[in-house]
């Protein structure tokens, strides 16, 4: 057939010349189009997975907008759309329908009144995006649970809602705190206190009258906390729930702690290093720093850090942030730097670390009371270096320490670094093993110690007073005085 169909145009080529011309550049044009790729097929691949193509050096990135963090609302089309299988979820949760006013409504929901949640499937509220993103756990694990039941399901089902809660392992509360504390802690006039407070009073309230708590005293319900500054006025009052932190910076021991609650990463702000191919030797900065260098509390060390190493060549360490100089040139600072500093500010914990791991740029944590995320279950000594506060103010302690490392050893951690950065991605729908799907494996790792505390609450619940008292008197062993003061300990208590 290839012969009837190409033999007659030969006698009518006037011109062969040009036909072969023609061939050559059809021949050519395959190995064009791959001349920049050194793995066409991972390059391709990658390209899938993300769902964009890498920006180039001279584009510039959208300002810390909520873009590039959504894909396609129909789901990914390498992934299968299913229903989740209630039996075959890790952690079955309860999440409370409360007003809009404590979520969706602080992004300026309004709603039509018959539901008390939008219609996610047909248009997810955006997210004011900002620096607030830093602390938008809130918001992702929120769409996530909405999303659970749905038929067409994309992501994987790790936590899936449930209607009883009863059958649920733990109970949500979807207060979107650190919004609130980012947007609503000013008093306005002629309010007496800011909606922030408010919020957090009418959030006791809420709580403190549901039966779920009742049932429980709060031990089994989960609250986002974030933004080290949120809930300041309700966590003494709830703090035997399992908060959702960035540090215990700003907490007392008893209120949280590493046992009871979980650490969450930040959201980090500039772009991920998409297909990073770049080798010691493409990164031409040796270490780097950008952001605010006098702090208060633990904070302090920064402003020594920056006079040793100001005058060391290979070394970036300025003033700045992201949100004054620009998402893309901190990207392209990050990105072009072997190791990031990350050192306590304020509170034990910032988002630079995280800016950091985007960018596979090793990171060097100088915090002492630092908590990590997940990292019962991750090993950060694979691709981070940890260094005590009192070494890396000891004069040339730091510098000698980064030089020292190899070339062969800062290879190895940054191809760690790699593999474990999809653990810090935010985004909607969810993936198997980001941000959102590791945060509920660490409630899901916390339930068995809710249990317990739970059961050993109700060892007594089941009793009467007059049965606890009968129980008190057929003891030979139990004195006259100790008896009453028994008693009254039961009466006071019911």
């Amino acid at each position: 057939m290839a012969n009837k169909n190409t033999q007659p145009c030969w006698p009518g080529c006037r011109l062969p010349l040009l036909f072969c011309l023609g061939f050559a550049i059809v021949l050519a044009l395959p190995y064009l189009f791959f001349l920049d790729y050194n793995d066409p097929k991972e390059k391709f691949f990658s390209m899938i997975e993300n769902r964009r193509l890498p920006l180039k050096d001279h584009e510039e990135e959208p300002s810390l907008s909520m873009e590039s963090t959504f894909r396609v609302q129909s789901g990914p089309a390498d992934e299968d759309l299913k229903q989740c299988d209630l039996s075959k979820a890790m952690l079955k949760v309860f999440m409370y329908d409360m007003p809009p006013e404590f979520h969706f409504g602080l992004l300026d929901w309004k709603g039509d009144g018959k539901s008390v949640w939008p219609d996610i499937q047909t248009e997810i509220p955006d997210h004011p995006g900002g620096l607030n993103l830093q602390h938008s756990i809130e918001y992702w694990l929120t769409l996530d649970l909405l999303s659970s039941r749905f038929s067409d399901r994309s992501g994987p089902c790790t936590a899936v809602r449930v209607d009883d809660s009863r059958e649920a392992d733990v109970v949500f509360v979807p207060f979107f705190s650190s919004l609130s504390y980012n947007r609503h802690s000013n008093v306005k006039p002629p309010e007496k206190i800011s909606r922030n407070k408010a919020l957090q009073k009418k959030l006791v309230e809420y709580l403190t009258a549901q039966q779920e708590w009742k049932r429980s005293g709060g031990l089994d319900h989960i609250v986002m906390a974030h933004h080290p500054n949120s809930m300041l006025g309700a966590r003494t009052k709830l703090w035997r729930c399992t908060f959702i932190l960035a540090d215990f910076g700003r907490y007392v021991p008893h209120v949280a702690n590493v046992e009871k609650d979980i650490i969450a990463p930040y959201k980090h702000m500039i772009r991920t290093f998409v297909n990073d191919s770049s080798g010691f030797d493409d990164r031409p900065t040796l270490l780097y720093f950008q952001g605010a260098i006098y702090r208060k509390d633990g904070g302090s060390v920064r402003q020594e850090l920056f006079y040793l190493l100001r005058h060391e060549k290979d070394v970036h360490f300025s003033f700045g942030s992201i949100s004054k100089n620009g998402i893309s040139g901190a990207s392209r600072g990050m990105h072009g730097s072997k190791f990031c500093l990350n050192i306590a500010g304020d509170t034990p914990s910032s988002n630079r670390l995280f800016d950091a791991i985007a960018s596979h740029c090793i990171p060097v944590i100088i915090s002492d009371e630092i908590e990590l995320p997940y990292e019962d279950v991750l090993d950060y000594s694979s691709f981070c270096i940890f260094v005590r506060t009192s070494d890396a103010i000891k004069k040339r302690f730091l510098i000698k320490l980064i030089r020292g490392i190899s070339r062969e050893a800062w290879t190895k951690m940054w191809q760690r670094l790699k593999e474990v950065q999809g653990y810090f991605e935010f985004q909607y729908p969810s993936k198997k093993d980001d941000a959102v799907q590791m945060i509920w494996q660490a409630v899901a790792r916390k339930v068995p110690a809710i249990r317990l505390k739970l059961h050993r609450a109700r060892r007594f619940a089941g009793f009467k007073i007059e049965d606890r008292i009968r129980s008190l008197r057929s003891s030979t062993r139990v004195s006259s005085r100790a008896l009453v003061s028994s008693i009254a300990t039961l009466n006071d208590k019911s």
